[in-house]
C-alpha cells in the first residue's frame, strides 16, 4: 500500500524548481490536508511509484493488480488529469488576483465577498499553495508523458480477469474497449470460477435427463443393494437435476465467452474450485489452470 503523503513530498522534492520553492510547498499550512485529500491523488502518486519501480532497474517484472474497471480509467488518466488541472482556466481565474495586485471590477465583488466568509488569510494561503504547485508544471506534464511512454509500450501487457456473470464481464468488456481507445496492449482475458465442459458433453446430459425421468430404473439395477427405494430415487432425481441445471449455466457461460468479441494474445479459464486460494498450494494448481 502507498503511503500517499511521503510520496507527495518526495514528489515535491523531485519537481520543484528550487530549494525556496520546495520548503514553501511542505511548509505551507494547507499542504498536508490537500495532499491527502487531492482531486486523483492516489492514482497519480501510484502511477509516479510505477513510474519510479521501472525506471530503478531493480526489477525484471512489476505487477500492477488494480481496483475495479472504472477505477482502474482513474489510474489510467490521473498524470493527464493533473497536468490538466494545473493549466485550466478555472485555476488561473481563481489565482489571477494573487497574482497582480490589480482586481477588475467584475471580480472585486467576488474576492470582497469570499474574503467575508472565508477570511483574506485562508485565501492567500490557497493561491500561494496552488502558485507554488504550478511551478512545476512542466515537471509535471515531463513526467505524464513519460508514463504514457512506458503504458503504451509493447512490453507492457494489460490482463483483464473477470466471471462469467453478467455485471462483471459488462465491466470486463468496458474495460477492454477503453484500452483499445488508448491502444493499449491487452495481452490476455482470464475468465475466473468458470464451470468444467464436462457439463456440457451431450452424453451425460441425456444420461442426467435419463436419471430424472426414470429414477426408479436405479434401483431396479441395484436390486437388494436398494434397501430404501424411495431414497435412492429421490437421490438419483436430484443428481440428475442438479446436473442439467448447472448445464444450463454452463451453457450460458459458454455462449457469453464466445460474444465476448476480443482478439487477445491469450483467453484463458480458471475452473470454479471447490476451496478457496490460501496457500501457496492453490497458487500452483491455479497456475496449472492457467499455464496447462
Amino acid at each position: 500500500m502507498l503511503d500517499t503523503k511521503q510520496s507527495w513530498d518526495d514528489l515535491v522534492r523531485r519537481h520543484a524548481p528550487d530549494a525556496k520553492t520546495r520548503d514553501a510547498i511542505l511548509a505551507n499550512p494547507l499542504y498536508q490536508n490537500v495532499t491527502g485529500k487531492f482531486v486523483q491523488s492516489h492514482d497519480y502518486i501510484a502511477m509516479e511509484r510505477l513510474y519510479d519501480l521501472h525506471t530503478s532497474g531493480a526489477y525484471d517484472l512489476i505487477v500492477v493488480d488494480t481496483p475495479p474497471t472504472r477505477n482502474a480509467l482513474d489510474f489510467l488518466e490521473a498524470p493527464e488529469r493533473m497536468a490538466d488541472f494545473f493549466s485550466s482556466r478555472l485555476l488561473r481565474w481563481l489565482l489571477a488576483p494573487y497574482r497582480s495586485r490589480l482586481m477588475t471590477m467584475a471580480s472585486r465583488p467576488f474576492y470582497q465577498l469570499a474574503d467575508r466568509i472565508l477570511g483574506s488569510a485562508f485565501l492567500e494561503d490557497i493561491a500561494e499553495f496552488f502558485i507554488l504547485f504550478q511551478s512545476m508544471y512542466d515537471g509535471f506534464v515531463e513526467r505524464a508523458r513519460a508514463v504514457e511512454r512506458v503504458l503504451e509500450d509493447r512490453r507492457t501487457t494489460f490482463v483483464v480477469v473477470s466471471t462469467l456473470e453478467s455485471a462483471p464481464l459488462e465491466e470486463a468488456e468496458f474495460f477492454i474497449e477503453a484500452l483499445a481507445e488508448r491502444d493499449l496492449h491487452l495481452g490476455a482475458v482470464v475468465l475466473n470460477k468458470v464451470l468444467p465442459d464436462y457439463l456440457l458433453d451431450p452424453g451425460s446430459i441425456k444420461v442426467a435427463k435419463r436419471l430424472c425421468a426414470e429414477p426408479a430404473a436405479v434401483t431396479k439395477a441395484l436390486g437388494d443393494a436398494a434397501r430404501q427405494p424411495e431414497l435412492v430415487e429421490r437421490v438419483v432425481h436430484e443428481v440428475g437435476e442438479s446436473f442439467l441445471n448447472f448445464s444450463v449455466v454452463a451453457t450460458r457461460e459458454a455462449a457469453q465467452r464466445a460474444d465476448l468479441g476480443v482478439a487477445p494474445e491469450a483467453v484463458v479459464s480458471v475452473p470454479y474450485f471447490d476451496t478457496d486460494i490460501y496457500d501457496l498450494a492453490g497458487l500452483v494448481r491455479l497456475g496449472r489452470q492457467l499455464w496447462r
